[in-house]
C-alpha cells in the first residue's frame, strides 16, 4: 500500500483549499458570464479552458489532485462517506452545463465577440477574496459544497454540480475517440484477490468490478490513485499510454 503518493494527494488539495480565497474567481462560472457580455476573456474563462485541454492528456486528474472544493468534499468523508447513488443522477451537471454554455455563447455574440482579456478581471491585486463583504460569497459556496457532500454522500458536487467537470469530461471523450497516449488506470485481473480494499473509491465506483473486467474506465474516475494505493496485490495501477478502451 502506497500510502505517500496519498498523503501527497492530500497535501495539494489542502494548499488548494487554502489558496481558495485566492483563486475563487479563478474558478466562477458567474464572472465567464459577467466578462462575455463585456467582450472579456475571464481569468475563469482561461481556467477552463486549460482544464479542457488538460483533461486531452490528463482525463480527470485536476479534480482528484488539485481542486480546492474536492478537497473540502473529501474532508466531509469523516462525517459522511456514503456512496452517491450508482451514477444515476450524474447526468444533473450536463443539465447546467449545457445553458450556462449557452449563455455565455449569447452573452459574447451580443458583445461583438470577445475583444479583449483580462485574467485579473474583477479581482484586486489578482486576489478573489480581497474585501470583507466577498467573505459572503467564498463562504456561501463552501457551505453549500460541504452540505451537498454531508447529505448526498462522496464528492456528490462532483458529480452532480461541477461546471468544471463537463469540460474534462468532454476532453477524456475526445482523447479516447482519438486514441492518444493519456494518463490512465490498467488493471490485470489475475493479480486481485478480491480483497474489496479497493471498495473506498472517493467517486463511489465500482473498482472490484472493473478491475474484473479489466476497464478501469470511467467517466467519473478522477484518477486520483486511491484504489492503486490500496491494492496490496498491485492489480491496478497508472499508466501513459493509449487506453484499452476508448469509449
Amino acid at each position: 500500500m502506497n500510502n505517500r503518493r496519498q498523503k501527497i494527494r492530500q497535501t495539494t488539495l489542502l494548499i488548494s483549499f487554502l489558496l481558495f480565497p485566492v483563486t475563487i474567481f479563478y474558478f466562477s462560472p458567474f464572472l465567464i458570464i459577467w466578462g462575455a457580455s463585456l467582450g472579456i476573456i475571464t481569468g475563469s474563462f482561461i481556467t477552463f479552458t486549460s482544464l479542457f485541454i488538460l483533461s486531452l492528456f490528463l482525463g480527470r486528474a485536476f479534480c482528484g489532485w488539485a481542486c480546492p472544493t474536492g478537497g473540502v468534499q473529501e474532508y466531509c468523508f469523516r462525517v459522511n462517506d456514503g456512496k452517491t447513488r450508482d451514477g444515476r443522477y450524474n447526468w444533473i451537471k450536463y443539465f447546467i452545463f449545457v445553458p450556462w454554455i449557452t449563455i455565455i455563447a449569447l452573452m459574447a455574440i451580443s458583445a461583438g465577440g470577445f475583444t479583449r482579456v483580462d485574467p485579473l478581471f474583477l479581482t484586486k491585486y489578482g486576489v478573489s477574496i480581497s474585501e470583507p463583504f466577498m467573505y459572503i460569497i467564498y463562504y456561501g459556496i463552501l457551505f453549500s459544497t460541504i452540505l451537498v457532500a454531508m447529505l448526498a454522500g462522496k464528492r456528490a458536487n462532483c458529480h452532480y454540480f461541477c461546471f468544471m467537470a463537463p469540460f474534462m469530461v468532454i476532453g477524456t471523450k475526445i482523447k479516447n475517440f482519438f486514441r492518444w497516449p493519456s494518463l490512465h488506470l490498467k488493471a490485470n485481473k489475475e493479480l486481485c484477490t478480491q480483497c474489496k480494499l479497493c471498495k473506498n473509491c472517493p467517486m463511489s465506483l465500482n473498482v472490484k468490478e472493473k478491475v474484473l473486467k479489466e476497464d478501469m474506465h470511467d467517466f467519473e474516475c478522477i484518477l486520483c490513485g486511491k484504489c492503486v494505493d490500496s491494492c496490496p496485490k498491485g492489480a491496478i495501477e497508472y499508466s501513459f499510454g493509449v487506453p484499452k478502451r476508448g469509449n
